[in-house]
């Protein structure tokens, strides 16, 4: 039955056992769907996030409506083809680690052991950095562009702008691009420079996998049918945006320190910070407690549907159904 496919395609998914090559399909597909409907209040989070002072944006719904207006309807999708290209190999990674962990940690995958899946997921969260670090670093400088360039407008300190994007202080507010911000990055700070915020991404990501995975299977575990061992979409989709709303406001506080550490272009009298401490202590003193949740609202909404989008797609078993039509 390969006889009609491209041979390299037929040998990379008889070399991976049928398990694995169908959830880094149900991975990647779930990302790429998932990234395309909640991207553009993904966002208004990070642009919400990153406001010091003077706030430009009142909330998640006036940052959007701001953004259509300045950029257009695109605007609301700036950064979208890093995460596009990039969530694959993320999603894929962290799903099927997940469920990898699972099976060797517990004699069977089903059963109920809250510290091994803990434990689970805590790998997963260890094995995504690798992509998620560099994908979010890329993301942030474009989805804070227009921010910036609302809060420059008029101002006499904003550069030429045929000077090309920098990451140093005198960097201009010049759309750029993930190519030119990368290689700028590869260029001056080697590959330290993608993965800037590493700590404060493992410090997210970590308790995010932790606190998910436990709570999606276990409320999953409440709607798996005898007759097929599966739950049904409807049950996948809803356990997956509990769990993942759950989730995503525990861990704010540490998506506010890595979002402002990865930022590498600052407004106007805005702080730059030294790592995660000298972030957290600032972030208390000049702006107060209230600060640590910005975007929570924003990010229990991109989160839910995401993971709940990708836990639908994993166990309706897309992956599955495409490797069996490759056979």
């Amino acid at each position: 039955g390969c006889a009609k496919y491209p041979l390299s395609l037929c040998l990379f998914l008889s070399a991976l056992r049928p398990s694995i090559a169908a959830k880094l399909i149900n991975g990647g597909v779930a990302g790429l769907v998932g990234v395309t409907c909640v991207f553009p209040i993904d966002l208004a989070k990070t642009r919400l996030q990153n406001q010091q002072g003077k706030d430009v944006y009142k909330g998640m719904t006036d940052c959007l409506m701001k953004t259509a207006r300045a950029e257009g309807f695109l605007g609301m999708y700036r950064g979208a083809a890093v995460n596009l290209t990039l969530v694959t190999p993320e999603k894929a990674i962290k799903l099927a680690a997940n469920d990898f962990l699972r099976q060797l940690l517990m004699q069977d995958g089903t059963q109920q052991n809250l510290k091994m899946e803990m434990l689970a997921g805590c790998g997963a969260g260890i094995c995504q950095v690798v992509v998620t670090c560099p994908m979010e670093m890329l993301k942030i400088q474009l989805q804070d562009a227009g921010r910036l360039a609302v809060g420059h407008q008029g101002s006499a300190s904003a550069a030429p702008t045929s000077r090309p994007y920098s990451t140093g202080p005198a960097s201009t507010y010049k759309r750029p691009s993930a190519t030119l911000i990368a290689r700028e990055l590869l260029r001056t700070q080697g590959l330290s420079g993608l993965y800037r915020g590493l700590g404060a991404t493992l410090l997210r990501d970590i308790p995010f996998s932790i606190i998910y995975f436990p709570l999606f299977a276990n409320l999953n575990q409440l709607g798996v049918s005898e007759l097929t061992g599966k739950a049904p979409f409807t049950h996948s989709f809803l356990a997956g945006c509990a769990a993942g709303s759950v989730a995503a406001v525990a861990v704010t506080p540490l998506d506010v320190l890595k979002t402002r550490i990865q930022t590498l272009k600052k407004g106007l009298g805005e702080d730059t910070y030294s790592g995660v401490t000298d972030c957290a202590r600032k972030l208390w003193i000049q702006e107060g407690a209230a600060a640590f949740m910005k975007g929570a609202g924003c990010r229990a909404l991109v989160i839910a549907p995401l993971f709940g989008i990708a836990q639908g797609i994993y166990f309706i078993g897309i992956g599955e159904r495409i490797l069996k039509y490759f056979e």
